[in-house]
């Protein structure tokens, strides 16, 4: 397999002369989280427990088809959040940075030796790049922004999280030096006006990276038939994006095309190959192929569950059916397919 795939993380910078980015109030607004935060607390009534009663509210989990969802805005991510998905969140992490040579992104705050003040990763996820950049970057102040509280309780002291909407109007006190973004399709409805949030909050020359996987998965050999139940997977997940307003992106290219736009300038972008499995022969695609397969395999059903119980209707048993054949068909060797991020 080829090294010269060129696509896929695209960083971006605004020049001196952009307009500053307003400076608002702090993030997640009373407003904006859930009604369990609404009800009116009397003068004598602790912050504490309030809090309390917030946070509470955010952990009890959506419970659907045996597997747990985000109760903050719900509906509007269909990955599970449970154990099972954050131990394949972990892995992913991991994908990018063999993809990344060891690196946490392609732009230039994560440029060895680089120095960064106010950092933004959205989608936190488990807070893996988060934490990991925190480490790299202690003069950093790092805040990861996600609508599940998967987060660890421990973490650098220069790294917060916060659940929040980033959908809705951000509100943020100060503008960033550096926002990260990483595998947000199926979770943004338009996707100009979030990079046009991205835009107007950050620094005059900060940088915004993205980093987003096309699902369609190809091969250059003609060993993943027309039939094949792995198209199938990504088509039906993309139908069903379609119809929950989120939909799957046909070509990344178009984020550069929005970037630019925008108004960020000195736009780069980059394409990566990621095999189904550890099909290459190359040894660096190999292991991104072993880890590629577990990322998949291990969680097959949770990618697959709500977007097609929801989209399409289907049953929990047709879906585990489905999920079943695709195992076969990635663990294949005879079948040399990929995705591109």
């Amino acid at each position: 397999m080829s090294e010269t795939n060129n696509q896929a993380a695209a960083a971006a910078s605004p020049t001196a002369a952009s307009p500053a980015a307003a400076q608002v109030t702090t993030p997640a607004p009373a407003e904006n989280i859930p009604a369990a935060n609404e009800a009116t607390i009397a003068p004598e009534e602790s912050v504490a427990s309030s809090t309390t009663s917030v946070y509470s509210s955010v952990l009890q989990y959506r419970q659907e088809n045996g597997r747990t969802y985000h109760s903050y805005k719900e509906g509007k991510y269909t990955l599970p959040n449970d154990e099972r998905e954050n131990e394949r969140l972990e892995i992913q992490h991991n994908m990018f940075i063999l993809s990344f040579d060891g690196r946490l992104g392609t732009s230039p705050p994560t440029d060895p030796g680089s120095t960064v003040g106010r950092v933004l990763d959205v989608g936190t996820g488990t807070g893996a790049w988060a934490i990991d950049f925190a480490d790299e970057h202690p003069e950093a102040e790092i805040l990861g922004v996600d609508l599940s509280a998967i987060q660890p309780s421990f973490a650098p002291p220069n790294v917060k999280f916060e659940i929040d909407d980033i959908e809705e109007s951000w509100t943020y006190s100060q503008p960033f030096d550096f926002i990260h973004s990483r595998m947000m399709t199926t979770s943004i409805s338009s996707w100009k006006e979030y990079i046009k949030k991205c835009y107007d909050n950050l620094v005059p020359g900060g940088y915004l990276e993205l980093n987003e996987l096309d699902l369609q998965p190809r091969s250059d050999d003609g060993t993943l038939k027309e039939d094949a139940s792995l198209l199938m997977f990504s088509r039906l997940l993309g139908e069903a994006s379609e119809k929950f307003g989120r939909p799957f992106f046909k070509d990344q290219s178009v984020l550069k095309d929005i970037m630019a736009e925008v108004g960020f300038e000195d736009l780069h972008a980059e394409r990566f190959k990621w095999p189904s499995s550890p099909w290459a022969k190359d040894p660096k695609y190999r292991e991104l192929g072993q880890w590629n397969l577990d990322n998949f395999v291990a969680n097959l059903d949770g990618l697959l569950m709500a977007s097609l119980t929801r989209g399409h209707e289907w049953s929990r048993e047709e879906v585990t059916i489905l999920a079943m054949n695709v195992r076969k068909e990635m663990t294949d060797p005879k079948i040399h397919s990929y995705s591109t991020m």
